[in-house]
């Protein structure tokens, strides 16, 4: 699955983004968007062994298994790493600017990080949460945005706004 980021971000609120890059699943990867658009977070897992890989693969790492099933998660995390791009790496990213993107550890799969954008709601703006407001090891829940380009994707939200 192809995730490029910032691209959780849109334009931010109901306005069209031209110039921002979309996700671009791949046939392991699409289910994660299908749940994503129906606000739930998943993650492939092995049906053989039971254990949970990101990003999605058709074999798993641990005993080699092609069978796997999508095991719902809580949606908690905490933030394990992220950054602010400065000066934004694309042109269609400068209006956002200073804006972050999220290295996310599970609460319900540890060795499972996911990237995305730490915003002060579901469809605020990449910008929406102060730089230094982030901090390593900080309680973050899921959020579900739905793109200019049709697909829902995580982004992520303080616990304790």
């Amino acid at each position: 699955m192809t995730q490029p980021d910032p691209t959780t971000g849109g334009s931010g609120g109901s306005g069209r983004a031209e110039g921002f890059l979309p996700p671009v699943p791949d046939e392991d990867g699409a289910p994660f968007f299908d749940y994503a658009a129906r606000g739930e977070l998943r993650v492939q897992s092995c049906a053989g062994c039971g254990e949970p890989r990101f990003p999605p693969r058709p074999c798993c790492p641990h005993c080699q298994s092609f069978d796997s099933l999508w095991k719902k998660m809580s949606g908690r995390g905490r933030i394990w790493s992220y950054v602010v791009p400065h000066p934004p790496l694309l042109p269609a990213y400068a209006a956002q600017a200073p804006y972050n993107v999220v290295l996310v550890e599970l609460a319900d799969a540890p060795r499972i990080r996911l990237v995305g954008n730490l915003v002060a709601s579901a469809d605020a703006a990449l910008n929406s949460v102060a730089p230094e407001r982030i901090r390593i090891g900080t309680p973050v829940k899921a959020a579900f945005h739905r793109t200019d380009h049709g697909l829902t994707v995580v982004r992520w939200l303080l616990e304790r706004p």
